[in-house]
C-alpha cells in the first residue's frame, strides 16, 4: 500500500517513496464532505497529549486542562460523541471529481470519476460550552466560489499547515489493515476552540452530509515504510 495516515507532524521521517501526485490547493477542488473524529487522529505540538490506543483514542488539546467550568458546563444536544473538554479533529474532504457535496467519502467519487484527487484539510478543535467560541456551522457552510464547492472558511490562524501525502483514516484501518486511497493531507498544527452549541446546530439543521456523530479514530501510524517522507 502507499503512505499511510494519521501521523506525527512533527516528525519527517518516512520511507515509503510511493510518489502520486499531489491534490492542488482546496480552492482548486471541490468540497465533498465534512466530518469530525472525537480526538485527535494525528500528533501534533498543539495536541501531544495521548488519551488511549482503543478507537475512541487519540490525541487531546494540550490546553484541556486549563479549561474553567463554565467552558466545561454540560450541553445536551443533536450531534453526538462529542462533549465539553473533548477534543475533534475535523477533515473538510475535497476532490478533483465534478460533484456535490454529501455523505460519507462516497460523496468525493462518482461513476465518470472514481480515482480523483483527494486532499483533506485538517482543523482539531478543543469543544467548549462558550458562544464566543467558533461556531461550526459557519464553517461548515457550503457555497461555491469560483465555481468549486467550498466550506464557509477553515481557521487561518492555527499554524502553517503541514502538507504530505497518506491514506483515509477511520477506526477501520490500521498498521496491519493500511487503506487503499491515496489523499494529500494539509493539517494544521494548533488547536482552536469551538462552541459545542454550533456542533449540535449543525446537525440539528440536517446538514448536507447527513453528520449527526463524532466517528472513532485510526491510532498513529509510527511505522517508517507506512509513512511518506514530508518535504
Amino acid at each position: 500500500m502507499g503512505p499511510q495516515t494519521p501521523r506525527d507532524i512533527a516528525s519527517v521521517t518516512g520511507l515509503n517513496t510511493n510518489a502520486f501526485p499531489m491534490a492542488p490547493a482546496s480552492t482548486a477542488l471541490n468540497l465533498c464532505n465534512i466530518h469530525t473524529h472525537t480526538n485527535a487522529e494525528h500528533k501534533a505540538p498543539g495536541y501531544s497529549v495521548f488519551v488511549n490506543d482503543t478507537d475512541s483514542g487519540g490525541y487531546a488539546c494540550n490546553g484541556t486542562a486549563d479549561l474553567t467550568e463554565a467552558e466545561l458546563a454540560p450541553a445536551e444536544g443533536a450531534y453526538k460523541g462529542v462533549k465539553p473538554g473533548d477534543t475533534i479533529e475535523v477533515h473538510f474532504v475535497h476532490t478533483s471529481c465534478d460533484i456535490e457535496p454529501g455523505e460519507g467519502l462516497g460523496s468525493c467519487l462518482s461513476d465518470t470519476c472514481t480515482d480523483p484527487l483527494l486532499r483533506v484539510e485538517a482543523q482539531t478543535f478543543l469543544v467548549v460550552n462558550d458562544g464566543s467560541a467558533m461556531d461550526f456551522t459557519k464553517m461548515a457552510a457550503v457555497g461555491k466560489t469560483g465555481g468549486m464547492y467550498q466550506p464557509g472558511m477553515i481557521p487561518s490562524d492555527t499554524g502553517t499547515p503541514v502538507v504530505f501525502r497518506g491514506s483515509t483514516t477511520g477506526p477501520s484501518y490500521t498498521q496491519q489493515t493500511c487503506s487503499p486511497l491515496q489523499v494529500t493531507w494539509s493539517v494544521r498544527p494548533q488547536c482552536a476552540k469551538v462552541d459545542i452549541n454550533s456542533l449540535h446546530a449543525w446537525a440539528e439543521d440536517g446538514n448536507v452530509f447527513n453528520e449527526t456523530k463524532s466517528h472513532g479514530v485510526r491510532q498513529l501510524v509510527t511505522a517508517p515504510e507506512l509513512l511518506s517522507p514530508i518535504e
